[in-house]
This record gives structure tokens, sequence and C-alpha cells, in this order.
């Protein structure tokens, strides 16, 4: 696909997910459309093209003709609209459902050529609140474009990842992290790099489209493992403690009371279920991307966290 006068709307564009795919579609050379309620919140992408190239399009996700309006004129859509928990009006059924569906109305009635969802890993066999909307929105997706490409990534980690910098940041004032479920949940977290690789395969080749596409790393690797994978970089003694799932939901009855919730009901129900590539979808490497292992992009980010800093290891002369 010709990328020559394109032009792309993203929305969630402002996300850590999304930020990457902007990048991405903007060094190839198309003119993107940043679909998001405050303008405002996505200049700090203006220099990753050149003058005009990336534009700030303000929407209203609640307006089907607000979404209509940013999708006019596009030859490709990206959807990254994602939440994490539920907090007033921003629920998983808008977030994951509703507004996905409203978008890919939009683009089949505009003649969108390529249609890119980002969607989750896990989501057909999860049994939270979070997967079941994830699911319903990929169904969704698929009725009103039929053509589209889902892609479900596992943990997705990286400089500005919500994982790996979280619980970094939480074992400097905290001497214990639970172990939820005895930290024995299965990951196979991807880099927010090879996802925007994904993205940009999916609107490249034909045969993606219409298709689902599960996204893993080279590694399975255990809730436990993750935390000892980070301590390494870390280098910060904190004491795992496992933690039953019941016990979990109960702390998170007053932990998701914080303005930014540290753990959810829902959170702790999702831990209940594998996030593992299956064999029965097309992967990274059906799409022609390259796995990046975590031990390449953890110490770029995780040493800021070690006692000292990332200087901690030079030696006074």
């Amino acid at each position: 696909m010709s990328k020559h006068h394109k032009t792309a709307t993203v929305f969630g564009g402002t996300g850590f997910v999304g930020t990457q795919i902007v990048r991405e579609l903007a060094a190839r050379g198309l003119r993107v459309k940043v679909a998001t309620r405050v303008p405002e919140r996505a200049y700090f992408l203006k220099p990753c093209g050149a003058v005009g190239q990336i534009v700030a399009v303000q929407c209203n996700y609640d307006d089907p003709q607000s979404i209509a309006a940013a999708v006019a004129g596009s030859d490709i859509v990206v959807n990254c609209i994602g939440v994490l928990y539920e907090r007033g009006g921003q629920t998983f059924q808008k977030a994951h459902v509703d507004v996905p569906v409203r978008i890919a109305k939009a683009a089949s009635k505009a003649g969108v050529e390529r249609f890119v969802h980002i969607s989750a890993l896990g989501v057909d066999a999860g049994t939270s609140k979070y997967a079941q909307s994830k699911l319903d929105g990929e169904k969704g997706v698929f009725a009103n474009y039929k053509n589209a490409v889902i892609l479900r990534p596992s943990i997705i980690f990286g400089e500005d990842d919500d994982f790996f910098n979280k619980f970094a940041a939480m074992s400097k004032i905290l001497p214990v992290l639970p172990l939820i479920g005895g930290g024995e949940t299965k990951f196979q977290p991807v880099f927010v790099g090879d996802v925007a690789d994904a993205v940009m395969a999916a609107i490249d080749q034909p045969e993606a489209q219409g298709k689902v596409y599960a996204l893993g790393g080279p590694e399975v690797l255990s809730f436990k493992e993750l935390f000892e994978r980070m301590f390494a970089y870390t280098k910060r003694p904190v004491y795992l403690m496992p933690m039953s799932f019941g016990l979990a939901k109960f702390q998170a009855v007053f932990l998701s009371l914080l303005p930014v919730p540290l753990l959810t009901r829902d959170q702790v129900e999702s831990l209940k279920t594998d996030n593992m590539v299956p064999e029965d979808l097309p992967g990274l490497a059906d799409l022609g991307v390259n796995a990046t292992a975590l031990d390449v992009v953890l110490p770029r980010y995780l040493i800021r966290y070690r006692p000292g800093g990332r200087f901690a290891d030079v030696k006074s002369a």
C-alpha cells in the first residue's frame, strides 16, 4: 500500500501505544490526524513529523458526527483507545465497545482503506469485565467493518509503560510487593515498538485484512518471574509475599479509591487467566515482525530506579 499522500487518523494517539504508532506513521511519510478530546494534549507529537504533518483534531467520542468528521478524508484509521479501570463516566463498555463501534461505522461509511483496532490478549478466555468488554468491542468492530485488522497484545513494555514503571516505583518505597495468586499467572510481554511495527504491517499487507493477530514477545514468564527480572535491573531487594485472589480483591476495594487506583477487583480477576499467545492465531512473525526481548529494552529505563540512579555504578576518579 503506497503511503505517499496518504492520511491516517489515530484515536487514542496521545497514549503510550498511540504515541508510538503516530511516530511510525509520520516516519513513513503519512499525514497524521490525532483525534483527541483536548487537542492541546497532542501538541507534543508535532515535532515527530514535518511542519503540518501531524495535526491534532478535536473529537467528541460520544458524538458519531464528531467521529465522522475526524475520519473524513482518511485512508487509514487506527484505534488505540482503552482504559485499565472504570471511573465515573469512563466505563469499559464506553471505551472498549461503544466508541470502537462508532469509529468502525464511520470508517466503513467513509470508505477507509484500512482499519486497525488494538484489543488485548486473552480476551476470549478472560472472566473480567475488562476482557469481556474488549471481546464485545472486537465483535462490534467486525460487525461494522468486516475487513478490520484486530491486534491483541499481551502486557506491553517500553520506556513509558504502566507495568514495570509502576512496580519499580512502588519498590522504592515499599519493602514488600504482593504476588497475587501466588504469582503463577503467565504473561508474554511484547515491546511497544513491535506493536507499532505490527500496525504498520497490518496496514501494508492486504492478506491481513479481516484477521485477528495475537502479539507476544519471545518469552513466557510468570508474574513472579517478571518481578524477578525487574529487580535484576533495579537492584532493589524487595520481599515478594504470596497473596490469595480473595485477599487481593478485599484490598482492591480500598486501593481502587485512590485518584489513580493501584489495584481494582477487576484487575485481580484478570490475573486468574494466563496471558499468552495461543497456537491457533497468527502473531508477530506472520506480520514479518521480529519480537524484541525484555533484556534488550528493560535496562534502558529501569536503571533509573536503582539506589543512586543511573550513575550508581560510576566510580569516582
